[in-house]
């Protein structure tokens, strides 16, 4: 029996490659099921080798219907492939799959899609903003989103090699949840200060940035506590902007 030691450094640097391409094949009926197949084939080959059947059938299980987030599918493949070494009768494997593809799912989509994606985008926007070249702004976001997107690849394929089974007690420990509030606070925070250096007039005072990066540094740290005070104040100031300016 092959053990989850004897998948070495070869096979798993090519199931990360591999896990670049997860979304290659994806399609209605399967969505990424042939690609979570393509990722574990090095495994597989190396768990049945000398025996094409028992291969043949493996990559058949696999490539059924999963899905779950690109980035967050290498856990999954790790902890398959661990299970498979092992050789967790098919039926466990399945149901293992089953279980964690949608949380999968939910965390990646949470963190990556609504999070840190518009974060990273509004940093490179706010340079620009701020004057500097668009290459500037360009390779900042660049390298911001993909600081989490590759991190997310090469720890979930080694994490899911390492725990199998109990990913999911690794994963509740994983602060995603606090990862993706402190990007949606920074997102926050970026936006106010994009908006803020595309309504500036060319000229402004540095006391007057000064002013408003304390106020937004407040707004963050204060939160809800100080939200319905400030859109009342907003709104206020807006009416009375209205109001002199017709005067």
């Amino acid at each position: 029996m092959a053990e989850v030691t004897e998948l070495g450094a070869g096979v798993r640097r090519r199931m990360l490659l591999r896990s670049f391409a997860v979304q290659g094949s994806w399609n209605y009926q399967t969505l990424i099921g042939t690609g979570l197949a393509f990722i574990l084939s090095p495994a597989l080959r190396r768990v049945h080798a000398g025996d094409d059947e028992a291969l043949r059938r493996a990559l058949g299980r696999h490539t059924e219907l999963f899905n779950s987030h690109p980035y967050l599918a290498a856990v999954a493949a790790g902890a398959i492939a661990r299970l498979e070494a092992e050789r967790v009768p098919p039926e466990t494997v399945a149901r293992f799959k089953a279980a964690v593809r949608g949380s999968l799912g939910t965390l990646g989509d949470r963190l990556v899609w609504l999070m840190w994606r518009p974060m990273s985008v509004l940093l490179g926007v706010s340079l620009v903003l701020a004057g500097a070249a668009w290459w500037v702004g360009a390779l900042a976001f660049l390298l911001v989103f993909n600081a989490l997107h590759l991190w997310m690849r090469a720890w979930g394929l080694r994490t899911g090699l390492r725990d199998g089974l109990r990913i999911g007690g690794t994963l509740r420990g994983v602060p995603f949840q606090r990862m993706g509030d402190r990007a949606a606070q920074a997102g926050a925070l970026l936006a106010g200060l994009a908006a803020a250096l595309a309504a500036a007039p060319k000229g402004s005072h540095a006391w007057e940035w000064a002013a408003g990066a304390a106020a937004a540094v407040l707004g963050v740290a204060l939160g809800r506590r100080v939200r319905a005070a400030a859109a009342v104040a907003m709104v206020v100031a807006l009416i009375a902007g209205l109001v002199l300016a017709r005067t």
